[in-house]
């Protein structure tokens, strides 16, 4: 065995022993130094004395071999602390690693419901019960305002301004902003705000959004029914934060302007609301490819 591998292995052993790392993670650090150290081989350097440009000609190979840039992040950090162990054991005087840079991971694009998938959404709630009425209501005002679901929850009485088309909401830092209600939104509330509410909530509180118990819904208890309508309409994974990016990444497509939708949001910076033009962008690339007869 050579002066590398005896060292490689009393490292790995002192995460799981000392450490108390688990065997997972340390069969990961492991599957990545092995590698380091045979791309160094293959290149006539040694895993022990590897120098900065030689760590560096390895993460771009691993790049060119079609890791992922998440898996190339892990493999640098394999690296910083390999030899950062290095150095607490006086076997280096420098950390080679420490000024290498991991790969710019892509951003993900949050997920967006079709404008078909919220229709569908939208009926499956029975509204031939008070819940499902309420639930209605809950959806429609969701995706008709953006509100997160901490304001819709939070809703009192003396928010809605339902004869003039909108509604207060308190965001971040409670901070205040008003926004529009669309037609059908304000449709449903009055139903409810009429038939089902009163019954309800018995006058027990100004709280828009109750149970049967007459007590306000949690986050929770809108989360646990929204995804149960989300599986009858068939749509997987739905939280509320989709209907809130739904909602900005429609309007946007229907031509809305960005700084519009900044304030409806509550978002402080535009950078914040520049996702969704992203998500446009991406919905837009996808028609393109689907439909356009040239573009492939």
């Amino acid at each position: 065995m050579s002066e590398s591998e005896r060292t490689l292995d009393r490292y790995l052993d002192g995460l799981l022993v000392e450490r108390g790392l688990s065997q997972h993670t340390v069969d990961a650090y492991r599957r990545d130094l092995v590698r380091l150290a045979g791309n160094l081989e293959d290149a006539g350097a040694d895993l022990l004395t590897a120098s900065v440009d030689q760590l560096g000609r390895h993460l771009r190979r691993l790049r060119r071999d079609g890791l992922s840039p998440s898996s190339v992040s892990r493999a640098l950090v394999s690296m910083r602390r390999f030899y950062a162990f290095l150095v607490n054991e006086g076997d280096r005087g420098d950390n080679p690693a420490v000024n290498l840079y991991p790969p710019r991971l892509p951003r993900r694009l949050p997920k967006v419901l079709r404008e078909d998938q919220v229709e569908a959404l939208l009926e499956a709630p029975d509204t031939s019960r008070p819940a499902g009425i309420r639930d209605r209501t809950m959806i429609e005002l969701l995706y008709a305002t953006g509100l997160r679901v901490s304001e819709m929850v939070g809703l009192e009485r003396t928010q809605l301004q339902l004869d003039a088309g909108y509604l207060i909401a308190f965001g971040k830092g409670a901070k205040e902003r008003v926004v529009p209600v669309g037609e059908s939104a304000e449709n449903w509330l009055h139903r409810y705000l009429k038939k089902v509410r009163p019954v309800m909530a018995k006058g027990r509180h100004d709280v828009v959004f109750v149970s049967y118990r007459g007590q306000g819904l949690t986050r929770q208890g809108f989360w646990k029914l929204l995804r149960n309508h989300g599986r009858g309409a068939g749509i997987r994974d739905l939280s509320p934060h989709v209907l809130r990016h739904s909602f900005a990444t429609h309007l946007l497509e229907h031509g809305a302007d960005l700084r519009a939708v900044q304030v409806m949001l509550g978002h402080a910076n535009i950078t914040t609301t520049q996702i969704y033009t992203h998500i446009h962008e991406h919905r837009l690339r996808t028609l393109y490819d689907q439909y356009h007869p040239r573009a492939r």
